[in-house]
């Protein structure tokens, strides 16, 4: 008789652990199952998953480390600082970054045993359904749960006719692990990955030519945010070619050629020490077995859930990204719960438009809610509020004084419909926007709060005045 948990959560990323242990807290019996080993020494089950292990917070270390050491090499003198001969140790940062890693993993372990979660050493794949609940498989042997939450999570795409092996040519997990900084580095993707793996290895040194293949850059983001952010790259040294069409890759004793057609329709050739292929990511549902259950994967390999992250299977979920929505790690963690509490009888609830975006360059760039070209496709009518932080005395106090707060909101309500940001703590300023959004918030709450001086907040306050054209500072 296989072992039976009220609930099992196939992955221990972001999203499956966060579920998995909500599900605990509310009083179930869970388990975990995880098989990826992440180049453990050991063999064992690195959890995180991609976050954790080679995506968000590793990526976040190593930007951190070269940021300083633009800070020693370009704006210290600035201060009436001088320094002289700063030297990069890659093996040394790489190992801080790994450090950082093996904390954060262990500490999910912690958090289940803390929590009374079971971990499963190994892939879960579905074997069928009987009428004590779903049998799932995991590493030869079957387990029984009432609810089944898939949460695998989502892998690099990677683009035909161009192997990635990690050495010459990178996906993030590579890009992450250069032994040394090459000479000259070619990214095909003008993404959130691109940018800031791009942006890491330019500071250290590297010239950094990036090929996107959409014809505008950032599309996603706020047309006003796209255009500051590509002056501001491009006056950083990143080099960036839209509406690109890529064609043969090979690789040489030298690096890598990369053959492609410009925007104007032209042959180019850029040759580099090493390329970086961050096209986007595609969900993990190979190897689930979602047949024996009676799913599928839709065309894009996800799997289709209704608003509550419920499949067409009952006692079934899917959550981060395997299902719709955006590839965020916040987004899935917010799924998470949502399903917990749902299984547990309560009101769980996720809003997807108040899912904050963070592209963590320097500056960062951070937005919720619609942008200026949503708003008017759907024929809106909305107000604008913006304020630039070199108006802002701690802006100019800390030597970081690019960039803009800009918030919408309705015409006629003065409701908050959006918010985009660009500065070095975009990341942590959203949030109040993120708040002001979820209880309805105007503009005019946001400006009536009484935020500290000096701080970077108060550019949030004067963007939301800015929307009734009575921002005080400017």
């Amino acid at each position: 008789m296989s072992k039976q948990f009220d609930v099992l959560v196939i992955g221990a990323g972001p999203a499956g652990y966060i579920a998995a242990i909500r599900a605990a807290q509310l009083g179930f019996s869970v388990a975990c199952a995880e098989g990826n080993a992440y180049a453990d020494p050991k063999g064992e089950p690195r959890l995180g998953g991609t976050c954790l292990n080679v995506g968000c917070i590793p990526s976040k270390a190593l930007l951190a480390s070269s940021e300083e050491f633009e800070k020693i090499q370009h704006h210290l003198d600035d201060h009436g600082i001088s320094v002289s001969s700063a030297k990069v140790d890659v093996a040394k940062m790489v190992g801080r970054k790994n450090a950082i890693v093996d904390k954060m993993t262990g500490g999910i372990q912690f958090l289940f045993r803390k929590n009374k979660v079971t971990l499963l050493k190994g892939y879960g794949k579905f074997v069928g359904k009987t009428d004590a609940g779903v049998q799932v498989d995991v590493a030869g042997e079957v387990f029984t749960a009432k609810q089944v939450i898939v949460a695998t999570g989502s892998k690099a795409r990677h683009l035909a006719g161009i192997p990635v092996d990690n050495k010459l040519i990178c996906d993030n997990e590579g890009a992450l692990n250069f032994d040394a900084i090459p000479k000259k580095l070619g990214v095909i993707g003008a993404g959130v990955i691109g940018l800031e793996l791009g942006s890491v290895w330019r500071r250290l040194g590297a010239d950094v030519e990036i090929l996107e293949a959409a014809p505008s850059f950032l599309a996603a983001a706020d047309e006003g945010v796209a255009k500051e952010m590509q002056k501001i790259f491009t006056k950083q040294g990143l080099k960036i070619s839209t509406g690109v069409k890529i064609g043969d890759v090979a690789t040489t004793k030298k690096g890598v050629v990369v053959n492609y057609t410009d925007a104007a329709g032209a042959a180019q050739k850029l040759e580099c020490d090493r390329l970086i292929v961050s096209v986007g990511r595609v969900p993990n549902t190979d190897g689930l077995n979602l047949e024996a259950i009676g799913l599928k994967a839709n065309e894009r390999g996800q799997i289709d859930v209704n608003d509550h992250c419920q499949t067409a299977v009952a006692g079934v979920w899917a959550i981060g990204d395997v299902v719709r929505g955006p590839m965020l790690a916040h987004k899935g963690e917010e799924e998470g719960v949502m399903v917990a509490e749902l299984i547990a009888g309560q009101a769980g609830h996720c809003n997807f438009n108040t899912i904050p975006w963070v592209i963590y360059t320097s500056p960062e760039v951070a937005w919720v809610g619609a942008t200026e070209q949503q708003l008017k496709a759907e024929g809106r009518t909305y107000k604008v509020g913006s304020f630039p932080f070199m108006a802002n005395g701690r802006a100019l106090g800390q030597g970081d004084s690019q960039g803009f707060v800009k918030i919408l909101a309705d015409a006629k309500t003065d409701e908050v419909l959006g918010a985009h940001i660009i500065n070095s703590h975009a990341s942590d300023l959203i949030a109040e926007v993120v708040m002001a959004m979820e209880f309805k918030a105007a503009s005019e709450d946001i400006g009536r709060i009484c935020h500290a001086h000096p701080s970077l907040s108060e550019v949030v306050k004067e963007a939301a005045l800015a929307c009734d054209k009575r921002a005080l500072n400017m």
